[in-house]
């Protein structure tokens, strides 16, 4: 070991003295990785996808990638219940609450977004609300906040949130029992703060969705923080592939593929674990490969 990875190492120790991290004795997963089925923890299917991709083309590329089964959230809503409709085995249907003129910058100052919320969980079998964004603090509307929550309390549902630390210790303020899958692991949050809300909220589950090349440092290994993650957490974190544009459905094989290449550097019980074992468990599914080439 070189000295500055030494150097590293020790740090990384003191920084997390009770990581599981270092256990080497596990042999990694490797090839058997394609074995595995795939939960995609989020997937959108926004209306400008429907027509080059449409609902029969997402399941064939969720078939190509292994992917079993997904979670799903669309802007408008209305792209998720037609693919829920076309494939009920194979997709997990959530409500994100963008539509008309709400977006992702306004949409908790948009008049009726309760009525709209609470009409949609009425009429649909959602079993979560998001993917939505908190980009600012002017977006902290606590009555709309405290209503959803309590919408997701009764149907006993995640909340889906894209947002940086402070929101989600925001949202545990309003009640330390909220269910919360935070979107991206935060995406622009530093790895090593990542790991310090994972460890003050042990409830908080998250997606890893566009953190794939995070993950993997230079040499093709697992960048050491986010190793310390994945071993302290594994029990906690999902796949993502986040269709958010067209491009995504493009690149969806090599998406799914690049996440399997760092899955592939686990040992078994936590590849299979962020792959597909986590959902099973927080969403109650049965997630196997037969699954793959049915609706």
């Amino acid at each position: 070991m070189s000295r500055l990875k030494e150097l590293i190492s020790i740090a990384l120790i003191c920084v997390f003295p009770h990581s599981a991290v270092g256990d080497d004795n596990h042999n990694p997963l490797g090839d058997a990785v394609e074995e595995l089925p795939i939960f995609d923890a989020h997937m959108h299917y926004k209306e400008p996808a429907w027509g080059p991709f449409p609902v029969e083309d997402v399941i064939e590329l969720m078939d190509k990638s292994g992917v079993a089964m997904a979670l799903v959230s669309s802007t408008p809503d209305d792209g998720t219940i037609m693919l829920w409709k076309y494939a009920p085995n194979r997709v997990v249907p959530e409500l994100r609450p963008y539509h008309g003129s709400a977006r992702s910058t306004n949409w908790t100052e948009v008049a009726g977004i309760e009525n709209y919320i609470n009409g949609r969980l009425a009429k649909f079998p959602h079993e979560g609300i998001g993917e939505f964004h908190i980009h600012s603090i002017r977006m902290w509307n606590e009555a709309l906040f405290q209503s959803i929550i309590d919408l997701a309390r009764e149907r006993d549902i995640f909340l889906h949130v894209h947002s940086g630390t402070e929101p989600i210790h925001w949202l545990y303020g309003l009640d330390p029992d909220v269910k919360i899958i935070w979107a991206h692991a935060g995406l622009g949050v530093p790895a090593i703060k990542v790991h310090k809300l994972m460890s003050e909220f042990p409830n908080l589950l998250a997606d890893m969705s566009l953190r794939e090349f995070s993950i993997l440092s230079d040499d093709g290994g697992l960048e050491a923080t986010w190793k310390r993650i994945i071993f302290d957490f594994h029990d906690r974190l999902m796949v993502g592939s986040d269709t958010w544009v067209n491009g995504q459905w493009v690149n969806y094989e090599q998406i799914i593929a690049s996440n399997r290449a760092w899955l592939r550097l686990l040992p078994r019980e936590l590849a299979e674990n962020i792959a597909y074992k986590n959902a099973e468990r927080y969403i109650g599914r049965t997630i196997t490969l037969d699954l793959i080439g049915t609706k």
